[in-house]
């Protein structure tokens, strides 16, 4: 199943489209779930696994995956269903996955299919969805409804990523003024936790969205009080979110007369030189990989002060 990443510059237009590729998943059950094929190195069969004492309980093993170890997740334990038996299910599939710059596998019961989707058709999950937690937005296929696992959050549980700013950056944002917010964009409850506690440290303000759809609606009511200069010193924004996707949020703020100077700075756990591409094709200022505090204060600092 690796052939589901080989074609990248298709999957790269239909992110500028404000669409995505989902892989659709099973973890037992019924339920369908979905990751973003971006995240997706490839699928493969359920490895021979090797047990590390003393792991994360959800951590059913590691894996000699094409020369390197990876520690395989036992997504349906890591959301709160019963753990997956180790030495059954010889059918199972694990999904190998690159994001927050780090390797790992999801086990899961099947893998379905891709399907494409557009943005506009994800929303956020409803209060009271069994897990809600765990995911990060729902969508429809064939009438049926597809849960998109926060795989950032099931990832944090195995691997605390550093949260503070180190000291020598926060020294240099002492002489910066602190007036206007810094607006942070993400679907990842976790993910905007943890880029809000960042630029905090730096003594800035901030204002969250968890979508661009919802940013954009934001920055344009205060377009309409010609507010943004003094109100917004830039933009953080993550790639994949519901409703819009930050590459189209970024190319209406350039579409828009009086929101076009903002700085906008894309930060996704997604990694690759598309995202390098598409970074000049939106019109953005930078692209950074999830989740490095030092990194990316000091980008929001060389920005402010000028870059």
């Amino acid at each position: 199943m690796s052939q589901f990443i080989d074609d990248v510059d298709q999957r790269t237009r239909l992110v500028g489209q404000n669409r995505m590729e989902l892989l659709l998943f099973h973890l037992g059950g019924k339920q369908t779930f979905g990751i973003n094929v971006f995240k997706v190195r490839e699928v493969i069969a359920k490895p021979k696994l090797m047990h590390l004492p003393g792991s994360s309980p959800i951590v059913s093993g590691v894996a000699n995956i094409r020369g390197r170890t990876v520690s395989v997740i036992d997504l349906a334990h890591a959301i709160g269903f019963n753990p997956q038996p180790v030495d059954e299910d010889q059918d199972a599939k694990v999904i190998v996955t690159e994001f927050n710059r780090s390797v790992q596998g999801f086990w899961v019961s099947a893998v379905d299919r891709i399907v494409n989707v557009s943005w506009e058709t994800v929303k956020p999950p409803p209060h009271g969805t069994e897990h809600e937690s765990y995911l990060v937005a729902v969508t429809e296929v064939d009438q049926k409804l597809v849960e998109i696992i926060d795989v950032e959050r099931v990832f944090a549980q195995v691997n605390q990523l550093k949260a503070d700013v180190s000291e020598e950056v926060q020294k240099q944002a002492e002489v910066v003024s602190h007036e206007r917010r810094i607006l942070i964009v993400d679907d990842s409850l976790v993910a905007r936790k943890q880029i809000e506690r960042a630029i905090v440290e730096l003594g800035f303000k901030t204002e969250t969205r968890s979508d661009g759809r919802a940013a954009l609606e934001y920055l344009e009511e205060l377009a309409a009080e010609d507010a943004v200069d003094a109100s917004v010193e830039m933009v953080i924004t993550d790639i994949e979110m519901p409703r819009m996707d930050g590459y189209t949020l970024t190319r209406k703020i350039r579409e828009n007369g009086k929101l076009k100077d903002l700085r906008v700075i894309l930060h996704s756990s997604l990694s690759g030189q598309f995202n390098v591409d598409m970074v000049k094709r939106a019109g953005a200022d930078d692209f950074l990989a999830k989740f490095d505090p030092d990194e990316l204060g000091a980008t929001v600092l060389r920005y402010v002060n000028g870059a």
